[in-house]
């Protein structure tokens, strides 16, 4: 589908109209940043199915051999040229130095948003944060970079320096639950808000998407941009297709 250049006006009234803005942010927001979605036809899980077992908690808990490789997988990518934000993210900071941002809850673990100068009292990282590795048994957090200098210096699969527990990296794999708090307060931000964009999501990812219907139900408009159909482009009041680096700028200009 196309840019709809009627799409594009009413979408763009609807923001520069709302005052209470909750913002919803999935994978594509952060394809322009060369980071790949996760089952799309180029997609880390689609071209990496052991990537996808280590996203499970089960797997991770029970097979060293996949943690060890999964390591040496995050090491690797360390000494490739780190995305960086894209004019999409600093889009959605002025956005909030305009004054008209509540909250952004984002599906992503890239830390791309609070790179772009997102303030952290606005951002909900719903699935947690690629950029730290906590600690499964005592629940410390520590920089992803001091682990990886472990993993650098002959440790195959670092255990926390704390305790002794299993690593892993802050996201919430499969298996593990999301933060209640988090949940709580991205509900309460979407009933509230006067307007709900939602951006580079399929919205097919529960219970986080509900946050769509939620806003809708409580009388809040909803824009969704994204780069093919969602599961709720029926109940939006404007669906714009198109690469989000270009279109959102423009969008909330």
């Amino acid at each position: 589908m196309a840019e709809d250049p009627s799409q594009l006006e009413v979408a763009r009234r609807l923001i520069a109209d709302a005052q209470h803005i909750v913002v919803l942010t999935g994978a594509g927001i952060s394809t322009d940043s060369g980071i790949p979605d996760f089952r799309g036809p180029q997609g880390l899980w689609t071209r990496n199915p052991e990537a996808e077992k280590a996203s499970n908690i089960h797997n991770w808990v029970s097979d060293p051999g996949l943690r060890r490789s999964a390591w040496q997988s995050r090491l690797a990518a360390v000494d490739r040229p780190a995305p960086r934000p894209n004019a999409g993210h600093r889009a959605l900071v002025d956005l909030e130095r305009a004054g008209r941002l509540d909250l952004i809850v984002t599906q992503n673990v890239d830390g791309l948003h609070a790179e772009a100068g997102s303030s952290r009292a606005r951002l909900v990282e719903i699935h947690g944060t690629s950029r730290e590795a906590m600690c499964l048994d005592c629940g410390r957090r520590f920089p992803m970079t001091e682990v990886l200098d472990r993993v650098r210096d002959g440790e195959n699969d670092p255990a926390c320096a704390v305790c002794g527990g299993l690593l892993k990296s802050a996201t919430i794999s499969f298996g593990q639950s999301l933060v209640e708090a988090d949940l709580d307060r991205a509900a309460a931000a979407a009933r509230a808000a006067d307007l709900l964009l939602a951006v580079g999501s399929t919205l097919s990812v529960y219970p986080i998407a509900g946050m769509v219907p939620i806003a809708s139900a409580a009388g809040a408009r909803v824009v969704i941009v994204n780069g093919g159909a969602t599961e709720f482009d029926d109940i939006a009041d404007a669906v714009v297709r198109g690469s989000i680096s270009e279109t959102l700028p423009a969008l909330v200009r």
